[in-house]
């Protein structure tokens, strides 16, 4: 796996070279626009808001990655799982590196005649197998899951 980020150094606010905004070039031939907060103290190291942040990007990825497994752990088994998403909340240390130190992903399942085992095995495999973003923030976060039925049986 590749990907090049590179600093466009772009200010939209002032035009200058002084912005904080990147463009990610992955290696399947995708971009990706990050930029840094603004800073109120001192403008030319802050972002101009105009794209997540790079740890947005990394909280939202992981949650890409753990939907993922899930829909197709639960597909695999012959569930009829119609939609999966996903709500991160974090909370980063204070200090640097701001690592993540608590995560919590609350998925809502909506299929027929789902099983909360299935959809708990689900999950339970995405993090413990499958998921590498999962385990790897696992690492330094407390990493908790929920998880809602909609059954559209009927």
């Amino acid at each position: 796996m590749e990907c090049t980020v590179s600093w466009t150094g772009t200010s939209a606010a002032t035009g200058s070279r002084s912005g904080m905004t990147f463009l990610a070039e992955t290696g399947s031939g995708h971009t990706l626009v990050m930029d840094g907060a603004p800073d109120a103290d001192k403008p030319e190291n802050g972002g101009a808001n105009l794209a997540p942040r790079p740890m947005e990007t990394v909280l939202a990825g992981t949650g890409g990655c753990t939907a993922y497994d899930v829909v197709l752990i639960l597909k695999r088994g012959r569930h009829d799982v119609r939609g999966c998403s996903v709500k991160l909340s974090s909370e980063r240390a204070p200090a640097d590196p701001k690592v993540f130190t608590k995560i919590h992903m609350h998925f809502v399942v909506t299929g027929r005649a789902l099983s909360a085992g299935a959809v708990e095995r689900a999950i339970a495999m995405s993090h413990d197998k499958y998921c590498s973003a999962t385990i790897m923030l696992g690492k330094t976060a407390e990493i908790t899951t929920s998880f809602e039925l909609v059954d559209i049986s009927g």
